[in-house]
């Protein structure tokens, strides 16, 4: 071995990339008539570049507020959240506000896609109410529904739009701003079991392609498995399942 070799081989190895997405050891509670209910008990888990994650567990296990921790609309009562391995738990309201804007998007079970605007303007909007000029919001709207496989629907409002072009449209008003993060709860929960398996497979695809993170909350068992991982919350704590292949 030549001593450029030898250089080369002691070179300390490039430091993976941190997560898009990390939870660390997060509690949260509320208080209901003087009672408290333990929510969330020390979670933790990571969403990597280009990962699907699928988050299980009965109504009322905490499913909900453990994404609206992770999207930045609620604060714990201790541990850690962190977007691009910034902390973000421990920011005013303000910078907290303005963070989530820049990375994150959601998607939930019914589309509130705005019904007075077509397709394309609902994604258009978000993109302008960031301040991307009006021609550029456009065509990374256009570029979207055909992505989406809507481009032929793109003047039409969502009353003329069945319920799995209504969640592809709210799936590309999502990603319309470019997230690290796409937090989705119960994004098919509405669809037949056909029309399902079609947005998950967009969605999949987009997520894939973008290397964007997404964080997905179902009661689809069938889709959770075909993510890339599976946790399921239960009595406040987070398991992994172990993945069969």
């Amino acid at each position: 071995m030549n001593e450029g070799q030898k250089a080369q081989d002691r070179r300390p190895a490039a430091a993976a990339p941190a997560p898009l997405l990390s939870l660390d050891r997060v509690f949260r509670s509320y208080h209901q008539g003087g009672n408290r209910l333990d929510v969330l008990r020390g979670v933790s888990l990571t969403v990597g570049q280009g990962e699907l994650v699928a988050l299980v567990g009965p109504s009322g296990a905490g499913k909900s507020t453990l994404l609206h921790l992770a999207g930045l609309l609620e604060r714990p009562d201790a541990g850690e959240v962190l977007i691009g391995g910034k902390r973000c738990d421990r920011m005013s309201d303000t910078a907290r506000t303005e963070l989530r804007r820049s990375t994150t998007g959601f998607v939930y079970q019914f589309h509130h896609l705005l019904p007075e605007f077509n397709a394309l303007e609902n994604v258009v909007l978000p993109q302008m109410i960031a301040g991307v000029p009006r021609k550029a919001a456009l065509g990374r709207a256009n570029e979207l529904l055909r992505l989406v496989g809507l481009a032929a629907r793109a003047t039409h409002r969502p009353a003329q739009l069945s319920g799995g072009e209504q969640q592809r449209v709210a799936i590309a008003r999502a990603l319309a701003n470019q997230p690290q993060i796409l937090i989705a709860d119960e994004p098919t929960g509405n669809l037949d079991h056909h029309t399902a398996d079609e947005v998950f497979d967009m969605l999949a695809r987009l997520i894939r392609s973008t290397g964007t993170g997404a964080l997905v909350a179902t009661h689809n068992l069938m889709l959770a498995h075909r993510m890339d991982r599976v946790l399921e919350l239960e009595d406040g704590v987070l398991f992994q399942h172990e993945r069969v292949e």
